[in-house]
C-alpha cells in the first residue's frame, strides 16, 4: 500500500464532497475546487471521511494511489483555511506597492514593473513583503514562483526577490590584487 493514499482524508464540518466521473468537487466556507480522478483509482466517502483505493498493484497504480489522496487532501485544507506563501524584496531603491489583485515593483529596471494575479489569488503588501494567498496549493505556489522569477536573488549581496523562508548561500566577491 502507499504510505501517503492508504490514509483517509478526515472531511471537517462545512465541507462537502461530490465524487462523478471524472473529478470529484470539494466545497467549503472559502470556496470550491475541482480535482481530476486519477486512473486506476476508487475514491468513497464513509463516515466523514474519505477513502482513496486502486484497483491493482501495478507500480503506476500506486503512483496514482499517493497522488489522488494528496490532492483531495489539498483541496480539503484549501476550501477550509486556504494556503499562502509570503516573499520578501531585498535591495537597495527596491520599492513595492499595491495590494488586492495588482501589484507594482521598482526592482532597479529602467521602468516599473506590474504584476497581476489570477483569478482566486489575493495579493497582500506589507512595507517590503508581498503575502500570496488562495485556496488552491499550486496555483498559490505557481504565482509566488512566477513573482520571484521577476528577479531572483543574486549570491554575492542577496539582492532580489526571495521567500521569506529560504535561505541565500554567499559567495565571496573579486579577490584583491597583491
Amino acid at each position: 500500500m502507499s504510505r501517503i493514499g492508504k490514509l483517509p482524508v478526515d472531511i471537517p464540518a462545512g465541507v462537502t464532497i461530490t465524487v462523478e466521473d471524472s473529478e470529484i468537487t470539494v466545497a467549503g466556507p472559502k470556496g470550491t475546487l475541482k480535482v481530476p480522478v486519477q486512473q486506476n483509482t476508487t475514491t468513497k466517502v464513509e463516515e466523514g471521511k474519505i477513502v482513496v483505493t486502486r484497483k491493482d498493484d501495478q507500480p503506476e497504480s500506486r503512483a496514482w494511489h499517493g497522488l489522488q489522496r494528496a490532492l483531495l487532501n489539498n483541496a480539503v485544507i484549501g476550501v477550509t483555511k486556504g494556503f499562502e506563501k509570503k516573499l520578501e524584496i531585498n535591495g537597495v531603491g527596491f520599492r513595492l506597492s499595491g495590494g488586492g489583485k495588482q501589484i507594482e515593483m521598482a526592482l532597479g529596471f529602467s521602468h516599473p514593473v506590474k504584476y497581476t494575479a489570477p483569478e482566486g489569488i489575493e495579493l497582500k503588501v506589507d512595507k517590503m513583503e508581498i503575502t500570496v494567498s488562495g485556496i488552491d496549493k499550486q496555483q498559490v505556489g505557481q504565482v509566488a514562483a512566477e513573482i520571484r522569477a521577476l528577479k531572483k536573488p543574486e549570491p554575492y549581496k542577496g539582492k532580489g526577490i526571495k521567500y521569506v523562508d529560504e535561505y541565500i548561500i554567499r559567495k565571496a566577491g573579486k579577490a584583491g590584487k597583491k
